[in-house]
């Protein structure tokens, strides 16, 4: 049997090694396609690398291919996939060096073709200097721009999302004068908007040029280099665009094969990870990673959030059920965190417009305390938020900010959304206490105990 596998990084490549782990070589041939220069790298830590809190781009790569060649694994690396055959059952691939084509066929199939960066029709000019941060190769090239002559002085960051924040900072990092333009009326828009703000000055503090609510209509470009965008308000001059805009799956080879996709525009499948037709599962082929379509387990919605921990799970998943396992992936919360400088940031579950947009009714209660016991050293604040159902007191979503030690309290949180404990619950939850990392309220306790009332209040009212 033949496993092709169209993308080689965190889900194409789990689902590779989850098959070979329970299928060996003499059972299971294994090849991959990857456009790209890299495997089984971690995107989420470009801008660290960017700004220089990661000293080596190889330290974010964990397998190369040589390695998975040694699994018996093959990697063709600068091999773009232009074509599907589902009736022959074989891939067309592109040889993007050497030039040419060849067919390859297959009896089980990974689509893993991940996303790629939203990039308005105002962002492809003529010229270099405007990048988006989606790939390695794509670190790489805004690595080789930054070190380029005559050295770039002004970056305009483009979108204020994870992404974009995250850039400006490793462009202040650099020694860029940075703007940051975001669309809506706070940066980190998945957040709620009071929780935007403490983002929004944070990001402030590191002297970047914050501008909200603003529309940009395009680029201006000199002598083959980008030298300014254009808003409404007026044009800022940049020596390096980056383009924060969000992602959105990497289909187009999909539907050109037949390979439906959902309502969010990536493909459906089900909880084995199989792609789902009109007509019932497409046979021998799965789809895995930032390119398909999943589903949120509170809103019940169908819903599109690339991560590299869901493409893990989600490639895991598909690996272990073609080599004839059993596995599911059963959706996703929209847990995630961040940080600016020193500030963190973190989410999990609904926000209120996405309680609201969902049509539930609900409570929200924030709380101000801190990292650790008052009197302890280090004691830094946080904010955290909770969104709870007005009627049943379920928590649907919550938000934490603060300093060191505050954002990855989202995890016991997350835990909570995930098996839809009550608020109420949730007040006696046995949470470890000791004052360097805890009040003996924690932050997360004192915030169940205002959600509570606040959903107590509502049922009186």
């Amino acid at each position: 049997m033949k496993l092709v596998v169209i993308g080689a990084d965190a889900a194409g490549m789990s689902a590779a090694a989850q098959a070979r782990k329970r299928q060996g070589p003499d059972k299971l041939e294994i090849v991959a396609f990857e456009r790209g220069n890299f495997t089984s790298y971690s995107a989420c830590g470009i801008p660290y690398w960017i700004g220089g809190s990661v000293a080596d781009r190889d330290a974010l790569i964990a397998r190369t291919p040589a390695e998975f060649e040694k699994a018996a694994i093959s990697v063709r690396m600068r091999h773009e996939v232009v074509g599907i055959d589902l009736d022959r059952r074989e891939v067309i691939a592109r040889d993007l060096d050497g030039g040419g084509e060849s067919r390859e066929g297959f009896d089980e199939l990974v689509y893993a073709a991940g996303a790629v960066p939203v990039t308005p029709k105002w962002a492809q000019i003529t010229g270099g200097g405007v990048f988006g941060v989606q790939t390695l190769d794509d670190g790489t090239a805004i690595q080789e721009w930054l070190g380029s002559h005559p050295k770039p002085r002004r970056a305009v960051v483009i979108g204020g999302g994870y992404v974009g924040v995250e850039m400006a900072e490793a462009m202040v990092q650099r020694g860029l004068e940075v703007t940051l333009l975001e669309r809506s009326a706070h940066p980190m828009s998945t957040v709620d908007p009071d929780m935007g703000e403490k983002v929004a000055g944070a990001i402030r503090g590191l002297g970047i040029e914050v501008r909200t609510n603003t529309e940009v209509q395009g680029l201006e470009s000199l002598l083959g280099r980008v030298r300014a965008v254009v808003t409404a308000d007026g044009t800022l001059p940049a020596d390096i665009v980056v383009l924060g805009l969000g992602v959105r799956p990497n289909t187009t080879l999909a539907t050109e094969a037949g390979i439906p996709v959902g309502v969010t525009g990536g493909i459906r499948t089900d909880l084995r990870m199989r792609v789902v037709g009109p007509d019932g599962h497409v046979a021998g082929v799965w789809a895995a990673g930032d390119c398909v379509q999943t589903t949120h387990r509170i809103s019940g919605q169908p819903a599109h959030v690339p991560l590299g921990t869901h493409a893990n799970k989600q490639g895991r998943v598909a690996g272990i059920n073609l080599a004839g396992g059993y596995a599911t992936f059963p959706g996703v919360i929209g847990t995630a965190v961040t940080k600016v400088c020193e500030l963190e940031v973190a989410r999990t579950g609904l926000s209120s417009a996405e309680a609201a947009a969902a049509g539930f009714e609900f409570v929200t209660a924030s709380v101000e305390s801190t990292s650790r016991a008052g009197y302890y050293p280090g004691a830094s604040p946080m904010t955290v938020k909770m969104i709870a159902e007005r009627r049943t007191g379920v928590l649907l979503g919550a938000q934490i900010v603060g300093r060191e030690e505050a954002a990855k309290r989202i995890d016991g949180l997350a835990i909570a959304v995930w098996n839809r404990m009550t608020v109420e619950e949730m007040t006696a939850l046995d949470l470890s206490y000791a004052p360097p990392f805890s009040p003996v309220w924690d932050p997360v306790l004192i915030a169940a105990r205002k959600a509570t009332d606040a959903v107590q209040a509502s049922e009186q009212g």
